[in-house]
C-alpha cells in the first residue's frame, strides 16, 4: 500500500492515453486505425509497467536528499537554505522538488525543477527573507520524479516531519558591518569615517606631522629629539556606556516593506550593540511601554551580545501610549554615569513630541540623548506626485504637511539640545552608526 501511495500520474500519461482514446474513436469508423489503436494500447501498457519497475526496483537505488536549514534565521535578511540531492539510479530522472517552507512566507507555488543524470549529485539553494521574529516551522521536502519515458511517476518525502527554526534579530547584517569594519570597507555600507585628530582626550601615539594636523598637539620634546615636527595623536575615550532604549508603543507597529518599525529598531539595536562593543564601549538595553520591561546594565563581557539578542528576540509592540515619565525616572535612578541614550521611537506630529519634550530635557541634562525618528517613505513619495484633481491636491497637501512636521520635530529636538536622526527604516543602521561615530569622534560623550 505504501508503494501504491507513492505513485502519481504525470501529464505525459494523460497525453498518451488521450491519444490512444482518439485512435479508438477513429478506429470505430476505420478498421486499420482500430488495429493501430490496439497496438498502441499494448505498447502503452508495456512501457508503463517498465516505467514502474525502473522507478521502484530497489536494486536500482533511490534518490538521496538532504536539506540544510540554518539553526536560526536572521530577520529582514536573505537566509540561504541548501538542498543536496543525488541520483543513485543508472539512468537519468526528471525531478520536481516541493519544499514545505513555513507558513509565514506564504509561498504557494514553490517548486524547483531539474534533471539528474545517472549517479549525478547536485547542490541547490534558495533564499528566504523573514519579516517577523518568532518560531518558523519547516515541514518535509517532497520530491516527484519520472524517467525519460515519463509515463509513471514516484512521489516521496524526505527529512523530518517538522523542524522548528527561530528567527532572531538581524545578526547577518551585524556580521556584515563587522566584516566591513575589519577590512576598512565600511563606506560600502554607507558608513562615513570621521576622525578628527586632537579632539579626543585619550592619548594614542606620537606620529609625524602632516598638513592639516592641529598645531596645538605638537610634541616639542619629540620634535627636538628627532629634528622634525612630531604631533600627539589622540583617540576617542573607551568604556563609555551606550544604551539602546526601544519604545514598544502602538506607533512602532507601523509596517514598512513587510516589517514593523519595532523590527527595524530591534535589528539596529543589535548592530549598535555590536558596534559599541567593537569600539570598546559598554552596551546596555532598555525596553518600555507602560512599564520598563527590560533593563540590562551596560557591560562589555563575552556574553553581553548574546544576552541582549535573547531579550530582543521576544519583543512585541503594545497597544498603549508609552510612559516616558516612567522611563525618565528609571533611567535617572538606575544609570549614574553619563551615557549615550539611543531612543528608538516615532512621532507623527509636532504636538505629540511637545507632550514628551520635558522628559527628553530631563534625560538630556544627565546623559547624551539621541532620538531616532522614522520617515514615512510612502507619504514622502506621495507629497512629490503630480496633482491633477482636487482630491489629489488635497491628499498631496496633507502629505507635504506630514513631511514638514517630521522635519520640525527634528528641529525642535535640536533646539533643545537633543540629538536626533530622521531616517528611512531601511537606512536606520547606517545612519545611526554614522551619528554614533560622529558623537564619539567629536568628544560629545
Amino acid at each position: 500500500m505504501r508503494l501504491i501511495r507513492e505513485i502519481f500520474i504525470p501529464k505525459r500519461f494523460y497525453a498518451a492515453l488521450s491519444g490512444i482514446i482518439i485512435l479508438f474513436i477513429t478506429g470505430f469508423f476505420l478498421d486499420p486505425i482500430y488495429v493501430i489503436a490496439k497496438i498502441a494500447l499494448g505498447l502503452f501498457a508495456l512501457f508503463y509497467i517498465t516505467d514502474l519497475v525502473l522507478l521502484f526496483y530497489r536494486d536500482n537505488g533511490d534518490l538521496l536528499l538532504r536539506r540544510e536549514v540554518p539553526d536560526r534565521l536572521s530577520n529582514g535578511d536573505e537566509n540561504v537554505v541548501r538542498i543536496y540531492i543525488q541520483n543513485q539510479k543508472p539512468f537519468s530522472v526528471n525531478i520536481s522538488i516541493y519544499d514545505e517552507v513555513p507558513d509565514q512566507f506564504q509561498l504557494r507555488n514553490f517548486k524547483i525543477d531539474l534533471n539528474l543524470k545517472a549517479y549525478e549529485e547536485r547542490k541547490l539553494s534558495y533564499s528566504l527573507t523573514p519579516k517577523t521574529r518568532g518560531e518558523y516551522v519547516f515541514g518535509q521536502t517532497n520530491i516527484r520524479y519520472t524517467t525519460e519515458l515519463g509515463l509513471a511517476g514516484r512521489h516521496s518525502k524526505k527529512g523530518d516531519k517538522t523542524k522548528i527554526v527561530p528567527v532572531y534579530p538581524s545578526f547577518l547584517r551585524m556580521r556584515k558591518y563587522e566584516l566591513l569594519a575589519i577590512s576598512n570597507r565600511l563606506s560600502e555600507a554607507g558608513i562615513k569615517r570621521v576622525r578628527r585628530i586632537g579632539t579626543h582626550s585619550e592619548f594614542d601615539q606620537i606620529k609625524d606631522y602632516v598638513k592639516g594636523d592641529n598645531y596645538r598637539t605638537i610634541n616639542w620634546r619629540a620634535t627636538a629629539k628627532l629634528n622634525k615636527l612630531m604631533v600627539n595623536q589622540y583617540q576617542e575615550e573607551r568604556s563609555q556606556n551606550v544604551y539602546n532604549v526601544i519604545d514598544k508603543g502602538r506607533l512602532m507597529q507601523l509596517p514598512f516593506d513587510g516589517m514593523s518599525l519595532l523590527d527595524y529598531a530591534v535589528n539596529a539595536s543589535l548592530i549598535m550593540t555590536n558596534t559599541a562593543i567593537q569600539k570598546h564601549d559598554k552596551a546596555g538595553l532598555i525596553t518600555f511601554n507602560t512599564k520598563v520591561d527590560t533593563f540590562i546594565k551596560a557591560e562589555r563581557k563575552n556574553g553581553t551580545l548574546t544576552r541582549i539578542m535573547e531579550n530582543l528576540y521576544n519583543l512585541k509592540t503594545g497597544f498603549d501610549e508609552s510612559d516616558y515619565a516612567l522611563l525618565t525616572t528609571r533611567v535617572n535612578h538606575s544609570i549614574s554615569h553619563r551615557s549615550l541614550i539611543i531612543l528608538y521611537t516615532n512621532f507623527e506630529t509636532l504636538s505629540s513630541l511637545q507632550r514628551q519634550l520635558k522628559f527628553f530635557k530631563s534625560l538630556g541634562r544627565n546623559h547624551v540623548l539621541l532620538v531616532v525618528i522614522f520617515e514615512n517613505r510612502e507619504i514622502e513619495e506621495m507629497s512629490h506626485e503630480s496633482a491633477e484633481t482636487l482630491e489629489n491636491i488635497y491628499v498631496q497637501t496633507i502629505a507635504a504637511k506630514h513631511v514638514h512636521d517630521k522635519k520640525l520635530t527634528v528641529r525642535e529636538l535640536m533646539r533643545n539640545g537633543i540629538y536626533a536622526v530622521l531616517t528611512r527604516p531601511q537606512d536606520l543602521s547606517a545612519n545611526l552608526i554614522n551619528k554614533y561615530l560622529e558623537l564619539k569622534d567629536t568628544g560629545k560623550f
